[in-house]
């Protein structure tokens, strides 16, 4: 039987979450705490609400804990949400770190390559001008080595983002990608298990944002 033939409504959801449980039906069970969740509002205004508050308190204390870790799953769901879109833009910055350093781009690229020819604006334009910007910056601030530059900062941590990430130091155009590595294989610094642990997420969410569009191509 289809829940649509057991209720239409909140109106009666409640008798039939308790039948539910009487008739031993986890399915039926689950479908009226998820609409019972959805629209609480509404149900709890019912008089079999109210009747269940007065006689039956261990089920509204079921459907009470229910509703607080759907509310936790939710809140969790979209915090991972949030933390994966960080972690996108992140690998995108390393694309176009290494797209600038190898092809060029509008307004910075490899030293051996005429400036004329790297002049149309790249797919990721928009993440590509502000690295761009950064370069330039950094290229020229004579603070950047003593760690006094604000601006500078970011194009560090780009820089060493990019040196774990990057599987071919030897042939990396990147500047300081190899100097990184070495750095880093000689040195322990107490922030590496972050750094390690933080490009570890960011090729994770490329490889789940590849087989997400892989999935979309084939449907």
């Amino acid at each position: 039987m289809k829940i649509k033939t057991v209720f239409q409504s909140f109106k009666n959801v409640v008798d039939v979450l308790q039948l539910a449980r009487l008739c031993n039906a986890p399915d039926l069970h689950v479908k009226c705490m998820k609409l019972v969740a959805d629209q609480f509002k509404a149900v709890e205004k019912t008089e079999a609400w109210k009747f269940l508050q007065k006689y039956d308190p261990w089920l509204e204390l079921e459907i009470l804990q229910f509703m607080d870790e759907a509310e936790l799953r939710k809140k969790r769901r979209r915090r991972q949400k949030e933390e994966q879109s960080v972690y996108l833009e992140l690998n995108e910055a390393m694309e176009c770190l290494a797209h600038i350093w190898t092809e060029g781009c509008t307004n910075v690229g490899p030293c051996d390559m005429d400036v004329i020819k790297r002049r149309k604006p790249c797919s990721r334009f928009s993440t590509c001008h502000g690295i761009q910007a950064l370069i330039e910056h950094f290229a020229s601030c004579n603070k950047r080595v003593d760690g006094r530059c604000c601006r500078c900062k970011p194009m560090w941590q780009l820089l060493r983002l990019h040196a774990l990430m990057c599987d071919q130091p030897e042939l990396c155009k990147v500047p300081l990608c190899r100097r990184f590595k070495l750095r880093m294989q000689q040195e322990k610094r107490g922030d590496d298990a972050k750094w390690r642990l933080l490009a570890r997420k960011v090729m994770s969410a490329k490889a789940m944002s590849s087989l997400s569009l892989a999935k979309e191509k084939r449907s």
